[in-house]
């Protein structure tokens, strides 16, 4: 749909938090390129997932409103200009059994143990099921955000801000690499474990389907400060520190440390070094949606996040107190 471009300023929502959700808009474009007859109209082809009936019961709740609160019903002509505010809702969202331990808090961070198939976000079908409308519903806190990514398939440490005005000085540390990030994960065990530590360095683009990422043609490993390939690392934009902790058998526990922070950077670099994450369900092999099946998880585990607090200036250092299957 091709919308008109929406003001700089976003309004604030005039929905209150609801159980750790909050309100979310849309923008109604001034031009009726469709030529919808009425709001609901415009509901209906602006979100074909949601049933017409379904928009109707919202509207009659009251739970679609306008700037300043006001509700629509499903009779209301389309006018636009104007953001529109919903609830986000998913019709019998299944309930992930594993709770999260906070590690700790103050007054402008909570440090966060996240367990295995817990989105950080809203996505899909979680909504209040997420870690940021759990921690929000608990702490009765809109202004919970999270500062960095962490897979709904990774368990691990994850950091969150408590208010607005904390957000920008903990995102410039991970912007600027001035975070420590160590993780463990539970691979095969390699063929030759001479070549370990390297440093997996690589460029990582979008595949197909939209979700998954690969590696374009240029990529190294550089151990001892030699490099596998004879390739130039200019156009490298992931790299991530692999060593071994221990060996048991077929497997091995690793140690991951990026330097960057690419999506699925550590998924994707242990399955190109032939070694992919146990119970990975993206790589090598795109698996189909397990639902509401809540074993093998991926064995992948952020282990520590380590800085200077921009606040404080104190050494901050959290470590997750969840193991992985060995």
């Amino acid at each position: 749909m091709n919308q008109q471009r929406k003001p700089s300023g976003k309004p604030p929502s005039p929905l209150p938090m609801r159980q750790g959700v909050s309100a979310s808009r849309v923008w109604v474009p001034q031009k009726n390129e469709y030529g919808h007859a009425t709001l609901l109209d415009f509901l209906v082809q602006r979100f074909p997932f949601i049933q017409r009936e379904i928009l109707i019961e919202r509207m009659q709740r009251g739970d679609i409103v306008d700037e300043n609160g006001k509700p629509f019903d499903k009779n209301t002509p389309y006018q636009g200009d104007f953001f529109l505010f919903y609830y986000r809702e998913i019709p019998n969202e299944p309930v992930i059994p594993f709770k999260e331990t906070i590690l700790f808090q103050d007054e402008h961070i909570i440090v966060v143990d996240k367990p295995h198939f817990v989105p950080v976000t809203p996505t899909g079908r979680f909504v209040r099921e997420s870690l940021l409308a759990r921690l929000k519903h608990q702490f009765q806190n809109e202004q919970i955000s999270p500062i960095h990514r962490l897979d709904r398939e990774t368990a691990g440490v994850m950091l969150f801000t408590c208010k607005r005005e904390a957000r920008r000085p903990y995102q410039m540390l991970f912007q600027n690499r001035e975070v420590k990030k160590s993780y463990e994960a539970i691979a095969p065990r390699p063929a030759n474990e001479q070549d370990f530590p390297l440093t997996r360095r690589s460029r990582l683009i979008k595949s197909e389907p939209f979700f998954i990422m690969k590696e374009s043609d240029t990529r190294m490993n550089d151990k001892s400060n030699s490099v596998i390939n004879d390739v130039t690392n200019d156009n490298t934009n992931a790299e991530t520190h692999i060593s071994i902790i221990e060996t048991k058998g077929d497997l091995a526990r690793y140690r991951l440390k990026p330097h960057t922070g690419k999506q699925h950077q550590l998924r994707v670099h242990m399955n190109a070094l032939g070694i992919p994450i146990l119970n990975d369900p993206f790589y090598p092999e795109l698996l189909p949606c397990k639902g509401e099946d809540y074993t093998n998880p991926l064995q992948l585990l952020a282990r520590s996040l380590s800085f200077i607090d921009p606040i404080t200036q104190e050494e901050r250092y959290f470590e997750s107190r969840l193991t992985l299957t060995f």
